[in-house]
């Protein structure tokens, strides 16, 4: 039998969480119900909920911009940067974490410090380097970028999963006649799974909603991004609500479908990489 302290605080505890997912999924659920009421009912009463299943807003939406073409766009350009990404960064990881060699911690500490650096510093050489290699306007461009903006925090995880796992089953791998890279792929790749899926949904959202690069180094519609097709909405819609709210679903759709979708990796991700030994 819980006591009537322990029961108390159990029913704190649930407010608490209750408030806070309350106060994190109710933007989203209100533009997501806001798309299916007309322009007049948004104006009249934003709070209330849809009296019909009004849908003219996404056929709208869809006729102004070729979303569908923007979104497999985006989907493409986020799709193979996280791959690209996790494939480069887990290797990399791996041999940091560990491998002994002169200077491995300054090189680790270099390449982790572009999180310090903030992006819009890095306008000018990045715009210059991309016309340089002939990439401007092409999605490879962007990959590149963003596989490249990835980088820090994907190191930072998966160096410290890899230094999290007890060198013990690389001992016995190397036992059994296994070499360096039948080990890291056989023994090491299938334990990062967690740590990996981490990786990739950080660089999935962050390539899915970057929007200054994706401005700067496109100029063709077959390679802008539904970023933009936010911010061309926002200005063309600026008094159809119902409108604009439908693209800001289909735009924020799929990053919160792969967040829920991973989630469980990314948790056991975190708790392992607070764990040593």
């Amino acid at each position: 039998m819980k006591s009537k302290k322990q029961t108390g605080q159990q029913v704190f505890d649930y407010m608490i969480m209750g408030i806070v997912i309350l106060i994190s999924l109710f933007p989203f659920l209100w533009v997501f119900l806001s798309s299916f009421k007309t322009n007049s009912q948004i104006l009249s009463s934003s709070f209330s909920l849809p009296t019909s299943l009004y849908t003219e807003g996404y056929r709208i939406a869809l006729e102004k911009v070729d979303i569908i073409s923007r979104f497999f766009t985006s989907l493409f350009v986020a799709g193979i940067s996280t791959v690209l990404a996790v494939i480069f960064y887990s290797m990399a990881g791996y041999v940091l974490a560990r491998t002994e060699f002169k200077g491995k911690k300054i090189i680790f500490l270099l390449l982790i410090s572009s999180m310090l650096i903030p992006s819009n510093a890095m306008v000018q050489p990045v715009y210059f380097v991309i016309n340089k290699l002939g990439l401007y306007d092409t999605k490879a461009g962007l990959i590149l970028i963003y596989t490249g903006f990835g980088m820090a925090m994907s190191l930072f995880l998966l160096k410290n999963f890899f230094m999290a796992v007890p060198k013990e089953l690389e001992e016995a791998a190397y036992m059994d006649g296994a070499g360096f890279l039948k080990t890291y792929t056989k023994i090491m790749l299938p334990l990062s799974k967690p740590a990996m899926a981490s990786s990739a949904i950080l660089t999935f959202i962050f390539s899915w909603n970057e929007f200054m690069y994706a401005m700067l180094l496109t100029s063709s519609e077959k390679n802008r991004t539904l970023p933009l097709t936010i911010k061309y909405f926002t200005s063309t819609f600026s008094f159809n609500y119902s409108s604009m709210f439908a693209a800001l679903v289909m735009c924020i759709l799929p990053t919160v479908l792969v967040y829920v979708v991973l989630q469980e990796q990314v948790a056991e991700s975190m708790v392992a990489g607070s764990v040593k030994g």
